[in-house]
């Protein structure tokens, strides 16, 4: 175990860091927002409904899920607390932080699955779902 006094202090240094490069990401948000128009649709018109209707991007892979069977909602659920519990379930040393600990190579992997799976589910929803959520290919 260090000492106390080994250890460098993340304030200033680590926090000035995040300042930064937040208040640089803003800017950056801020001015690319200027040039580049949101894809938003036309305004929602009740006797001219789209077909098919499809969720924004970032929930398309949950609106496939569900276009399978109403139960598979259960899925993303038990993922969200699976996620929720983490750090319960594997606890962070505070030695030294290291990415990629040989002791979670099993919940890394599990991790880059269920963000492969959500980035497929994805691409089905956007590219391959035509008129009535059929498939297109």
């Amino acid at each position: 175990m260090k000492k106390k006094d080994e250890y460098i202090k993340s304030d200033p240094y680590f926090f000035r860091i995040i300042f930064v490069s937040a208040l640089l990401v803003i800017i950056a948000v801020i001015s690319l927002a200027f040039f580049i128009d949101a894809p938003l649709k036309a305004p929602a018109n009740p006797s001219n409904v789209p077909n098919p209707s499809k969720a924004a991007w970032f929930l398309l892979w949950f609106q496939e899920i569900v276009s399978y069977s109403s139960y598979f909602i259960y899925g993303p659920a038990m993922l969200f607390f699976i996620y929720l519990f983490l750090p319960y379930i594997a606890p962070p040393t505070v030695e030294k932080a290291i990415w990629f600990r040989r002791e979670y190579r099993l919940l890394d992997i599990f991790t880059l699955l269920i963000f492969l799976g959500i980035v497929t589910l994805t691409m089905i929803a956007y590219f391959f779902r035509g008129e009535f959520w059929q498939l297109t290919i």
